[in-house]
């Protein structure tokens, strides 16, 4: 292709001869696309036409209606051998001895024999037939003719004619001409017709039993929303599930595999059957396909449960109806009953309701509690309903540390004895310390004589996992967070786990996305009462509820996220669990922030009025700097223990619960720390008088205590 070169000067530069010219190239148009060859249009077009709906649904039904028919004759084909042979007898004997039910055997090897023995009586009878039909024409047109003719004389004698004789006989000659001609004209269509309608009546059998694949049928059927649950469908379902010994041996049992099954009970919002696995199949093999198995019911995931009960080879299933568990389950009935009352020792707490629409009531009677799951999925809301109830009881106490502190357990300010709420490092250090004043209360309870009792004290700490993490360490170096022999809040839960129960110390915590880090191994174990919410995989389960629990069908990690809030699975003795079950389903009422507060002010008004400490504001009211330094005296120096003992001498009710930690933080960086002498911590009177007197005025030294 040649340019075109066109040589320009500016308009305000004269032009002159060294001048250099502004070239302008001009490129022609393009040229224009070469048409698209006439074989890829053909193919465009013959793909669009095989891949339009159209066509879709032509070809599905084609083949919908090709397979009914083909299918219906193989139904009418093996119904006819069945008649016609023991092929069924047989095939229940198979199936009674792989359920090892041998008298069943027996009986149907009885029935096998009578069929044959009558059988054989009707294939001799066969041999003698037609000598037997033979003399029974003859006998039978002999008498035809004889009446024939009798009626005949009759009519001749009553009408005075002879030839009335053979009337009746030359009426029946012509009737019989008749449906000759008769039969002579129908029998041409009727071949013609006859295997149109055989088509249509095999047809009309595979039709009804919707003998065709699942792509074939119409989208209404495919869906099956909604579509009731039946033998069977679930002995389909089963079939095709994948496990080759299964599918074979549903073939071999003369039932079609509906022996396997016991009853189908409507349970709850949803069905429950129990599946007796034939022999060489097992029970893991029908759990690991759980999904695969709920949508060959025409279900979610979600909506099929898997568990095993007591007997041997046996898979329970719970079966959803459509779209049922996205539904709510209504309000609690501490919301709707302003009487209700708690009962620690004998009480259960209206905790919601389990997939077959029982009410599910947990038992907390001496019994330590963890709720875990994924973040945002209800579980203070679980943590707190429990709480709720249980604070109906005027008898118990509430020590409570909440490390997400954005007031979810707000509405316990005046009912709890201890509240601590915040997410800092700092709290963390006074939920410890908390903590260990239930471990030192325990202790005291140990040590009591003999048959005394307690009022149940509960330990409350949400989102413990800030306290698992926790790096901050005390002035020994022990680490407050982390699940070494060192660890404060770790073995503060240990000791209490280990003994609270027997005295009424109890410890709840809630804990997110479950880790070996941010939930030790023991800890986790030693709780009585296990529920998770939704989580994300098998093994985070097997930590959240115990490996017991999940090779028994519980899997938390199936729930969806954000769909399923609020839906527990719960391993405990606690609750009612289904015999033969290791956990239990459980969907909880949701009980909102407002609804809290007034079941709340109903608790507040049962008793005679508790004062909450809120450990962050200690020695508010006080000059805590000021009260160590009067506890010396005229000693030089005093054991760290020793100026707690005084300043608790000196107002218990601003220091009776102090503990080293909270000395420490009061003295931190007045240059009056406490520090070691002969292996023993002390404080100097000496250092704590220099910062009294170089204290600022607004006394920044002894603000928090």
């Amino acid at each position: 292709m040649s340019e075109n070169v066109v040589h320009l000067h500016k308009p305000t530069d004269p032009p002159t001869d060294d001048a250099a010219p502004t070239v302008l190239t001009v490129v022609p148009d393009a040229p224009p696309a070469p048409p698209v060859p006439l074989w890829v249009r053909s193919g465009r077009a013959v793909k669009s036409a095989v891949t339009h709906e159209t066509t879709k649904t032509t070809v599905r039904a084609v083949a919908r209606h090709g397979l009914y028919t083909f299918n219906g004759g193989r139904i009418v084909a093996r119904r006819t051998w069945d008649g016609k042979t023991g092929a069924r007898y047989e095939r229940m004997i198979r199936t009674a001895e792989a359920a090892g039910n041998l008298e069943a055997a027996e009986e149907w090897e009885e029935r096998l024999q009578r069929f044959r023995a009558a059988r054989h009586h009707r294939r001799m009878d066969l041999l003698h037939s037609p000598v037997e039909a033979a003399k029974g024409i003859a006998v039978g047109t002999g008498v035809s003719i004889g009446v024939l003719v009798a009626l005949g004389v009759v009519m001749a004698i009553n009408n005075h004619d002879v030839t009335d004789v053979i009337t009746p006989l030359k009426a029946t000659i012509e009737f019989i001409a008749l449906l000759i001609r008769i039969v002579q004209v129908v029998w041409g269509p009727a071949l013609t017709i006859g295997p149109f309608l055989a088509l249509l009546a095999l047809w009309a059998v595979g039709s009804k039993q919707q003998a065709a694949p699942a792509w074939a049928l119409p989208a209404n059927v495919r869906s099956g929303e909604g579509e009731p649950i039946t033998p069977s469908i679930v002995v389909k379902a089963l079939r095709d599930l994948g496990v080759p010994a299964l599918r074979n041996a549903i073939k071999e049992m003369g039932d079609a595999g509906a022996s396997m099954l016991g009853p189908i009970r409507i349970a709850g919002c949803g069905v429950e059957v129990d599946v007796t696995l034939p022999s060489g199949v097992s029970t893991n093999e029908v759990q690991n396909k759980r999904r695969k198995l709920a949508e060959n019911l025409t279900r979610h995931e979600h909506e099929v449960f898997i568990t095993i009960p007591e007997a041997a080879r046996t898979v329970r299933l719970w079966i959803a109806d459509s779209g049922a568990l996205d539904q709510p389950i209504g309000p609690s009935p501490l919301v709707t009953d302003e009487t209700m009352t708690a009962d620690y020792t004998k009480g259960r707490a209206p905790w919601g309701q389990d997939l077959r629409g029982d009410a599910a009531a947990l038992s907390v009677y001496q019994r330590h509690l963890l709720i875990t799951g994924l973040s945002n999925q209800g579980k203070t809301a679980a943590l707190r309903s429990i709480a709720l109830w249980l604070s109906l009881d005027r008898s118990v106490e509430f020590w409570m540390g909440d490390l997400k502190g954005v007031g979810d357990w707000a509405m316990f300010d005046g009912l709890a004895t201890r509240l601590i709420q915040g997410p800092t490092d700092d709290h963390v250090i006074q939920v410890t310390e908390m903590a260990e004043d239930a471990v030192e209360e325990m202790n005291r309870r140990i040590q009591a004589p003999p048959g005394t009792t307690f009022p149940p004290l509960i330990v409350i700490v949400d989102e413990a996992q800030v306290a698992f993490m926790c790096p901050v360490k005390d002035e020994d170096k022990r680490p407050y967070g982390g699940s070494s022999s060192t660890s404060r809040y770790f073995m503060a839960a240990r000791k209490i786990h280990n003994q609270g129960r027997a005295v009424n110390v109890l410890l709840w915590q809630g804990t997110q996305d479950p880790t070996d880090q941010n939930l030790p191994k023991l800890v986790r174990e030693g709780a009585h009462t296990r529920a998770s919410l939704a989580l994300g995989t098998e093994s985070q389960a097997r930590m959240a509820l115990g490996d017991k629990a999940v090779d028994g069908g519980a899997a938390p990690n199936l729930l969806r996220p954000g769909l399923d809030q609020g839906t527990l699975v719960v391993a405990s003795d606690g609750i009612e669990i289904p015999k033969g079950q290791s956990s239990i389903t459980v969907r909880t009422h949701y009980i909102s922030t407002d609804d809290a507060k007034e079941i709340a002010a109903r608790a507040k008004a049962m008793r005679d009025g508790v004062t909450t400490l809120h450990v962050i504001e200690r020695g508010e009211d006080r000059d805590p700097l000021a009260d160590i330094a009067a506890t010396f005296g005229k000693l030089p120096r005093l054991v760290t223990q020793d100026v707690l003992k005084r300043l608790t001498a000196l107002n218990e009710d601003a220091y009776g619960r102090w503990t080293f930690t909270d000395l420490r933080r009061v003295l931190e960086g007045t240059g009056a720390e406490p520090y070691k002498s002969d292996g023993r911590m002390v404080i100097a009177h000496e250092r704590v008088a220099r910062a009294l007197a170089n204290r600022d005025e607004n006394g920044s030294a002894s603000a928090e205590g």
